[in-house]
């Protein structure tokens, strides 16, 4: 046995949405610098965004980052991830259960339809979305601005950015881009918690590993695979539309139709080493921590309730 064992007794809702955001900070905190070189590498057919630099793939876009603008690039807009995670996950992974067990009417999860589970995941990632929203757009920007010697910052802190959008662009500005977000998040998190729930599922049924760290290790990493080629397209657009000045794209449709027509369809999977990268790693850590922080949680608040 690798790991703390699973609880006998399912874990309450508030145990769950509280481990989700915890695990969530950690994975963003080892992952972030690919998710800012995925970033970089999406905006790279706008050249007022990135400063007439090319970047080539994953490392060679970390490498370059650091060598023009420091090691503390690789973090930019990381407190705004953070808020974004606690925010984001503790909702749409947190509540996950919850909701597939609502749309169920409570049968044996084990059991239930594929369709039940994309419908539980797509909810969840629309109303994760719909309260996250302006932490993504600081992360986004703060992710996009380069930090070249002598040049001006477009944003100093994460609250002034937050100040900054809503005085300049108004609270649409917070808001930017929502659509697409939603469109990515609902499709990252149905692909994302339905093809783990599968693969651990499968895994557990046909006893080819206990439910621990190999198990969540195998299905985290599979499940990345699949979201990052699900989600890459809409993720760009998404990137693209929130990062633009105001007035340059007239919708999240009109920045895809433009990528389309200017760059080719290759431009929908810019960034998608990276993203995988990222992804793959977000999941394997985010996952194997979620399960490991839920259950000592649980051991946690058995110990606290033995003891009164």
């Amino acid at each position: 046995m690798v790991g703390l064992k699973p609880s006998d007794v399912p874990p309450p809702l508030g145990v769950k949405m509280a481990s989700a955001a915890a695990a969530a900070c950690v994975a963003d905190i080892v992952t972030f610098p690919l998710d800012t070189a995925k970033v970089r590498l999406q905006i790279q057919g706008e050249k007022q965004a990135v400063g007439g630099i090319r970047y080539r793939g994953v490392f060679g876009t970390i490498s370059t980052m650091v060598r023009t603008e420091g090691p503390k690039s690789l973090y930019n807009g990381l407190v705004a991830g953070l808020q974004r995670q606690v925010c984001f996950a503790s909702i749409r992974i947190g509540l996950y259960d919850s909701v597939k067990n609502f749309y169920s009417g409570g049968k044996d999860s084990k059991r239930l339809n594929v369709l039940v589970r994309i419908l539980a995941g797509c909810t969840t990632g629309a109303m994760a979305v719909s309260v996250a929203q302006p932490t993504d757009v600081v992360k986004v920007r703060f992710q996009a601005q380069m930090n070249l010697n002598g040049s001006a910052r477009r944003y100093s802190g994460t609250m002034q950015a937050y100040r900054h959008i809503f005085l300049n662009e108004g609270m649409r500005g917070l808001w930017k881009g929502m659509l697409p977000n939603i469109t990515r998040n609902a499709l990252v998190n149905c692909t994302e918690l339905v093809t783990y729930d599968l693969i651990k599922e499968a895994i557990l049924r046909h006893k080819l590993m206990s439910d621990n760290l190999p198990c969540h290790f195998v299905s985290a990493f599979g499940a990345g695979f699949v979201t990052t080629v699900v989600a890459s397209p809409v993720d760009v657009v998404k990137t693209r539309y929130m990062n633009s000045p105001l007035g340059q794209y007239k919708s999240a449709m009109n920045c895809a139709w433009t990528m389309m027509t200017k760059e080719g369809p290759t431009a929908f999977y810019k960034g998608f080493m990276p993203s995988f990268l990222r992804l793959g790693s977000w999941n394997v850590v985010m996952f194997v921590s979620f399960e490991q922080i839920k259950r000592a949680m649980m051991i946690t608040k058995k110990r606290i309730e033995a003891t009164n």
